[in-house]
């Protein structure tokens, strides 16, 4: 049952177009409930490919990064956002701009 909310994670993930970044309660909301947005996060955190599941295009419900981005730390994420054309202030993206909008989600 975990390894399959992973591999759904995991493809949520990689769905988010370039320059667009997703929220763990938006992923979790995918999987059928909200409430599991920490499971998300912890699924994130553990993400087996990096290079091709780009899980640093997920911030908080705000738009904040992850303070302990699991794969270099907030700079790290920050950079490959920026990398994307994805504007950072202060460790925020704005979610009015850069959110991926749920009805984009498959």
């Amino acid at each position: 049952m975990v390894r399959i909310m992973q591999e759904k994670v995991y493809e949520i993930v990689k769905q988010i177009p370039y320059g667009k970044v997703s929220t763990y309660s938006q992923i979790a909301e995918k999987l059928g409930n909200k409430k599991l947005a920490r499971v998300v996060g912890n699924i994130l955190h553990n993400n087996p490919d990096e290079k091709n599941i780009f899980c640093y295009k997920i911030v908080n419900s705000k738009g904040y990064l992850a303070k302990n981005y699991a794969f270099g730390g907030i700079e790290k994420q920050k950079r490959r956002l920026e990398s994307e054309n994805i504007k950072v202030v202060n460790n925020k993206v704005d979610l009015k701009i850069y959110l991926w909008e749920n009805d984009e989600c498959r």
